[in-house]
């Protein structure tokens, strides 16, 4: 890594847990940054060198198909830190869309993830500490929730339990997690990526922006995203009901006693209680501070 480039030094050493299901995908060349302030939600433009962001890729009618951290590893260079899509599929359907642009997109399966309940050593907000060589870490938590997550070509130990709870402490902090049924079903207001400050409606064009561009000047959104803490039997794509019927749905669900979901329901509703699988649902506060 060059040496004017200003990422910190990483010690952090709390004990790491592997992050099944995080994956890298690596885009470099001349045309990276131009391709993907094309391509994704968020204003890639205003991301330094040495600093990440919240990111976003949309389908055409404003479905989000992807919410993954992106960083920006060098002055050509970006990296796409994804919770839950497949490195390999997701730059297949993205150079589709490179035309003539000078840039390769590449899955990065050396780097590996691991996560630690703990504050980083170095790393502070959208600030990113060490190099690809050695290890990025990331302030991957808030005052509330403090974590720290680590890419290093060195695997972390397996840890069921806490990887676990890491799930479910990214649902507590508004991160939507999205198996496969989910992709393609939301918009970026239903999932509150506002929350993260994911998406931009002031930059120029990308896949989506005039849906999303119009919810947000023409107050149209209609469901929001709560946390809700639910029987330990909810998986994504359970029906929310109240008074009976079924009112909204959940995307992503983690944890067991208590497990938590994230559901998109109805801003306007009335004050019966919430049900999913068979038991009762309950409104939980959201960890304010991920956003980057």
């Amino acid at each position: 890594m060059p040496d004017n480039q200003p990422f910190v030094s990483s010690g952090n050493t709390a004990d790491f847990f592997a992050l099944e299901g995080h994956a890298v995908l690596a885009l470099d060349g001349p045309d990276a940054i131009a391709f993907a302030q094309a391509q994704f939600a968020n204003d890639v433009t205003a991301l330094a060198i040495g600093q990440w962001q919240w990111n976003a890729w949309l389908t055409a009618k404003g479905r989000v198909i992807a919410v993954f951290a992106l960083l920006r590893t060098a002055d050509q260079a970006l990296r796409l830190l994804l919770p839950d899509a497949d490195a390999g599929e997701l730059g297949d359907a993205l150079r589709r869309f490179v035309f003539r642009r000078k840039v390769a997109i590449a899955a990065r399966p050396e780097l590996r993830a691991g996560g630690a309940f703990a504050a980083p050593a170095q790393a502070r907000g959208a600030t990113v500490a060490g190099d690809e060589q050695t290890s990025l870490e990331l302030d991957y938590g808030a005052p509330g929730l403090p974590r720290t997550l680590r890419l290093s070509r060195a695997s972390a130990p397996a840890d069921a339990q806490a990887h676990e709870a890491w799930r479910a402490s990214d649902l507590r902090l508004g991160l939507p997690r999205l198996p496969a049924s989910q992709r393609e079903q939301w918009t970026p207001q239903q999932l509150a990526l506002d929350r993260l400050s994911a998406y931009s409606v002031k930059k120029g064009c990308y896949p989506g922006q005039e849906i999303v561009a119009r919810t947000h000047f023409l107050g149209k959104a209609k469901r929001e995203l709560l946390l809700l803490q639910v029987p330990d039997a909810t998986e994504p794509g359970a029906e929310v009901n109240q008074s009976q019927r079924a009112i909204g749905s959940v995307v992503g669900a983690a944890g067991h006693a208590p497990r938590l979901a994230l559901a998109v329901l109805p801003l306007e509703r009335d004050e019966a209680p919430l049900t999913v699988a068979g038991g009762n649902a309950v409104v939980q506060p959201f960890v304010d501070g991920l956003a980057r």
